[in-house]
């Protein structure tokens, strides 16, 4: 009788694991996926560049340098390889992109141009998306990390090979403050 009691805990115990184990899995495919969501978005970012650089060309000839750091940053962006470079690579990318916005306001012409205007609205849309992407992809590393890190489920986790993920962080602290509006 207490064979069978034993037998029957332990058994609770291997599927009480196994449904830790399976739990941990969709969570990591949780984390894979957000970063495939947000991979697409910079795909879609990375095809548009090119448009807007060559449009703004004929405009901004004297800010030769503006286009050519977003041309390089695009570059170091798609040629990244690794989570962390292409986070790195990406972030920068951001800020050249607004520094082009930014000297673009200095020419009403190009401001006013219909494919300028419909390649920063395309641009800003797909802002939009990649930061609702990076929300969710931060948010399922949150929960794979609490996950792989709490009692019991971090045993199973180091037994299973899983570990913490990285966030999708802004390292460059101009990103973070606060944009100055003035009339």
């Amino acid at each position: 009788m207490i064979g069978w009691v034993i037998l029957g805990l332990l058994a609770l115990a291997v599927l009480y694991c196994v449904g830790i184990y399976n739990s941990l899995v969709s969570l990591r495919e949780n984390v894979k996926n957000g970063w495939s969501q947000i991979d697409v978005q910079l795909k879609r970012r990375h095809d548009l560049i090119p448009n807007l650089v060559e449009t703004a060309k004929g405009y901004m000839a004297h800010e030769r340098g503006t286009l050519e750091a977003v041309i390089k940053a695009r570059q170091l962006a798609v040629d990244a390889s690794g989570l962390k470079d292409r986070m790195a690579a990406e972030n920068a990318l951001t800020g050249t992109l607004r520094s082009l916005f930014a000297v673009a306001e200095n020419y009403p012409n190009l401001k006013a141009d219909a494919q300028m205007r419909q390649i920063h609205e395309e641009l800003t849309s797909t802002e939009n998306k990649i930061a609702f992407a990076r929300q969710y992809y931060n948010d399922e590393v949150n929960r794979l990390n609490v996950a792989v890190q709490s009692f019991p489920q971090n045993f199973v986790a180091q037994m299973g090979g899983f570990s913490k993920a990285d966030f999708f962080e802004i390292k460059d602290a101009a990103e973070k403050d606060v944009p100055q509006v003035k009339f």
